[in-house]
C-alpha cells in the first residue's frame, strides 16, 4: 500500500528515522554506562517498546497504572511509574506484581504510609524511589527542606524497598539557550548526588539515581553518578525538540499526513487535520516556532511560507505568506509540536518507508488515563 491510498488525516512513522533514534540514544546511554528505561507514554505501543528492549533498554516507564496494565499484559516484566500513584490503586498494582517487577515514586509521607500498609497486609514488598523536585516544581520533595528525614522515614516503612532517587527536569523545556539546558542537567544531578551522599553518611544507601527528559538527555549523559535515563520523546522527536536543539527536522520520525480541503483566498488554505490530530500544544524552545506544526514541502523541508495559525477540531487554518502551488486535493506532511499527545489521539499509526506503508501499528495503550 502507498501513502496516496490512505484517507487523511493519518499519523505516519518513518521506520528508518525511528530505528536511527532508538539506536542513537541507546548507544549514548550504553557508552555512558547508564541504563536506558524509555518512557512508553510517547508511543503507547508494546511493539515499539519491544524494539527498544531489543536494543538494550532495561525496562520501560508508564504514565498511569492503566498503561502499565497494557504493557504487563503484553509481556513486559520491568515497569516503573515515575509519577505519584495513590494507594487506592494497590489492588491493581498487586495484581501486576504477580507478573512484573514494578516500582513507583513517593514524595508524600501519608501516601507512602498507605502503600506501606497495603504491601504489609498483602505480604509483599514494593520498590520505591523518592521523587526530588529539581526545579520543575510539579512533584517531588523539596531538596532544601529535610530530604534526609523524609528518606529515613521511607526506609523504615515495612513493605517498601527504597531503591534510590528520581527526578524530572521538566523546566528544561523553558530553556532559552544551550548553556541553560546544560546547566539544568548539571544542577539536576548535583542536587541528587548531594542528597545521595548525605543519605549515605546517615547510613542509608541509595543505589539508583534516575533522571528523565529528552531535552536535557544530551547533557545528562556527560554527568557522573546517574544510573538510569528515562527519556520518552526521543523515539519520535517533534517540533518542540527541534526548537530545543535536541533534534533536527530530519530526525523527526512522526508526521501527520493531511489533505488541503479548501483554499478560500490566496493567503489562506485549510487542511483536514485539526486539534484532534495535531493537538493545541504550542512549540517551546530556544528557537521560536510559531503555529501548530511545521508543514513540509515535497522535498521534506519545512515550507517557511506556510504557518498553521489556527486549529479547530477537524481542520487547520494555514496562513500563506507569498505564493504556494498547493491546491485542494494536494497532500502535505506536518511535524507536530508534541508527538506524545498525537499518539494518544489515534487508534493506529502507519509505519512507512518512503511512500510505502509497511505496517500498521495499533496504539494499544491509547486512552489509558487511569
Amino acid at each position: 500500500m502507498r501513502l496516496e491510498d490512505l484517507p487523511t488525516p493519518q499519523v505516519v512513522i518513518d521506520r528508518r528515522r525511528l530505528v536511527a533514534n532508538m539506536d542513537r540514544v541507546q548507544q549514548l546511554a550504553s557508552a555512558a554506562g547508564m541504563q536506558l528505561r524509555p518512557h512508553a507514554k510517547t508511543h503507547k505501543s508494546p511493539i515499539v517498546a519491544k524494539w527498544q528492549l531489543d536494543r538494550g533498554a532495561s525496562g520501560i516507564c508508564c504514565a498511569k497504572v492503566g498503561e502499565a496494565e497494557v504493557f504487563v499484559g503484553a509481556g513486559f516484566d520491568s515497569v516503573r511509574l515515575p509519577y505519584p500513584v495513590h494507594p487506592s490503586n494497590a489492588p491493581r498494582l498487586l495484581a501486576l506484581m504477580d507478573y512484573a517487577a514494578l516500582s513507583i515514586i513517593v514524595d508524600h509521607l501519608e501516601v507512602a504510609h498507605g502503600w506501606s500498609e497495603a504491601m504489609r497486609a498483602a505480604g509483599r514488598t514494593l520498590d520505591v524511589l523518592v521523587k526530588v523536585d529539581v526545579g520543575f516544581h510539579r512533584c517531588g520533595i523539596d531538596p532544601k527542606g529535610d530530604p534526609i528525614g523524609f528518606i529515613r522515614a521511607i526506609a523504615s516503612m515495612p513493605g517498601l524497598r527504597l531503591r534510590g532517587l528520581l527526578s524530572h527536569a521538566g523546566h528544561g523545556y523553558q530553556a532559552s539557550s544551550e548553556e541553560q539546558l546544560c546547566a539544568v542537567a548539571r544542577q539536576e544531578v548535583e542536587t541528587l548526588i548531594d542528597i545521595r551522599d548525605r543519605a549515605a553518611a546517615s547510613g542509608i544507601a541509595l543505589d539508583e539515581i534516575s533522571v528523565g527528559a529528552t531535552p536535557t538527555l544530551r547533557f545528562s549523559v556527560r554527568q557522573l553518578g546517574i544510573t538510569e535515563l528515562r527519556p520518552g520523546n526521543y523515539v519520535y522527536f517533534d517540533r518542540t525538540q527541534v526548537a530545543l536543539g535536541a533534534a533536527t527536522f530530519d530526525d523527526c520520525a512522526l508526521t501527520v499526513l493531511a489533505t488541503v480541503v479548501s483554499k478560500p483566498a490566496k493567503d489562506r488554505m485549510v487542511l483536514d487535520s485539526g486539534s484532534k490530530t495535531l493537538t493545541n500544544d504550542q512549540a517551546r524552545g530556544i528557537t521560536r516556532m510559531p503555529g501548530f506544526g511545521a508543514v513540509l514541502d515535497a522535498n521534506g523541508r519545512v515550507d517557511e511560507t506556510l504557518t498553521i495559525e489556527r486549529l479547530s477540531e477537524e481542520h487547520a487554518t494555514v496562513r500563506v505568506d507569498g505564493l504556494t502551488t498547493l491546491e485542494p486535493g494536494d497532500r502535505v506532511r506536518i511535524v507536530p509540536n508534541h508527538a506524545c499527545v498525537v499518539s494518544n489521539l489515534v487508534d493506529v499509526v502507519r509505519l512507512v518507508e518512503g511512500d510505502h506503508v509497511v505496517d500498521t501499528l495499533p496504539i494499544t495503550a491509547r486512552g489509558r488515563i487511569t
